[in-house]
């Protein structure tokens, strides 16, 4: 989704035979059509944005630095996080960030937005954060920003992250060869509970690990992000494909990696979907009958 990193990620990976496709997940099997590639050996899923994404200061990722309250992956599509913010009454607010943020103070925060909007627009991130800190005052008693919740919200809301997920779920096995395998890295419970039911629900997945792989201690110590890292790896199964009936929906932010023994070893073609950056990332100069 986001057009900046295709060019940067295919330039740092220029003398590799790797080349770097502009897209969405969701719309796997067309990149794949796209470029001459039929089904692969692997997919790995590394939900969530970027740390460039979270340092640029153009977006509004992060709440530590004045931007505009942008949050769309993509800023040449759909809406800015900003007039969502303007247009939603506080009660849908409030929902929003209760059922993306998963927020207990949804409804304080949605208040208080409506509030301080009629008096000044609120544009920037730093704006938003300084609103819900004081909202939420002494009553937040977690380690993280008391924001941090309701940026999550603002970002999977603009951005149709859950709805792109459970998409790309039920499309990624038509992309896999029998056996293949999918390893998802997700940051938090929502993106997490997506994965499990896909996964537990639809028959031709088979679960190779039980449970997320979590990273070591010396991981996170090395990558500190990634001590939020889930990475589950379930490989598609050769029986016959079902129908899967409509569901109602249910209801991480960075480069982490997951440690190595969380990823399934691919021998041939393997496509690396981001979230954030939302690159597909395919060998080239490999004979597409091969793959």
């Amino acid at each position: 989704q986001d057009p900046q990193v295709a060019p940067r990620l295919q330039a740092e990976l220029s003398k590799l035979p790797i080349r770097a496709v502009w897209g969405n997940y969701a719309n796997l099997p067309e990149i794949l059509a796209a470029n001459d590639i039929g089904q692969v050996d692997g997919v790995l899923l590394d939900l969530g944005l970027s740390s460039d994404q979270l340092e640029d200061a153009d977006r509004g990722f992060s709440f530590n630095i004045d931007a505009p309250l942008d949050l769309r992956f993509n800023p040449q599509a759909g809406e800015p996080a900003w007039r969502l913010v303007q247009r939603l009454s506080a009660e849908h607010l409030a929902d929003l960030i209760y059922r993306y943020g998963e927020e207990r103070q949804s409804r304080r925060i949605g208040r208080a937005l409506a509030s301080a909007r009629r008096e000044t627009p609120i544009r920037t991130s730093r704006q938003l954060a300084e609103v819900v800190r004081r909202a939420v005052g002494g009553r937040y008693r977690d380690r993280i920003h008391p924001a941090t919740r309701t940026f999550q919200a603002l970002r999977i809301a603009v951005n149709g992250e859950l709805d792109n997920l459970q998409t790309a779920l039920r499309r990624i096995p038509d992309c896999l060869k029998p056996e293949g395998r999918l390893a998802v890295i997700s940051f938090h419970s929502l993106e997490d509970r997506i994965v499990k039911e896909a996964f537990r629900d639809d028959e031709r997945w088979e679960r190779i690990t039980r449970k997320p792989i979590r990273p070591s201690t010396g991981e996170v110590t090395q990558n500190p992000r990634s001590r939020s890292a889930y990475p589950i790896a379930p490989a598609r199964s050769d029986r016959p494909k079902t129908t899967l009936a409509a569901k109602p929906y249910s209801p991480r932010s960075t480069s982490i990696r997951a440690p190595p023994s969380a990823i399934p070893i691919i021998d041939s073609a393997t496509v690396l979907l981001r979230s954030g950056a939302s690159f597909v990332a395919v060998p080239a100069n490999t004979n597409p009958a091969a793959r």
